[in-house]
């Protein structure tokens, strides 16, 4: 089997890393988001709650692009998120349910962590579907987009459907 690009990060890099507040803050994120289901409970607050899960997105970013340095991993993050986004747009509380069992500040903490400790079968994994992450994340954008548009529309609708009772 061919050995992946990046595979070690050197002892003192790794443990300034790990030391770093941006990969303690991932950690703990991830932990209060996924496995004490705060990020579908945010997901309540209409528009704001992604919007809020988005920015803690931010710190598995600044680690994958500027301390990991590893374009992949930072593909799969961004595709991770964008996936997490568009399961909490789902309307009608749907997307709300999804989320409980969609966890991917768990799978973007997973990731980095096989980086940082220089797992080969999660450093192979995420090199060798780079490409299809960035189709993946294309295609999250769009669905994105038509959900936003779908949210608009049927609050439009319903405001509309109000606004002909009271008048």
């Amino acid at each position: 089997m061919e050995k992946p690009q990046n595979c070690r990060i050197r002892p003192e890099r790794r443990l300034r890393i790990e030391r770093s507040l941006a990969y303690r803050s991932i950690r703990i994120i991830a932990r209060w988001m996924d496995r004490y289901f705060l990020d579908p409970i945010i997901g309540l607050l209409p528009g704001a709650g992604d919007f809020l899960s988005s920015v803690l997105a931010v710190p598995f970013l600044y680690v994958s692009i500027f301390q990991v340095r590893s374009l992949p991993l930072t593909l799969a993050v961004i595709f991770n998120t964008l996936r997490d986004v568009a399961l909490g747009l789902v309307p009608f509380w749907i997307g709300n349910v999804i989320d409980v069992f969609n966890r991917g500040y768990l799978q973007n903490f997973r990731l980095i962590v096989g980086f940082v400790e220089g797992d080969r079968e999660i450093i192979g994994r995420v090199n060798r579907n780079a490409f299809r992450m960035a189709l993946l994340i294309a295609a999250c954008c769009a669905v994105i987009c038509w959900l936003v548009r779908l949210g608009i529309s049927v609050a439009s609708g319903a405001g509309d459907f109000l606004g002909g009772l009271f008048s």
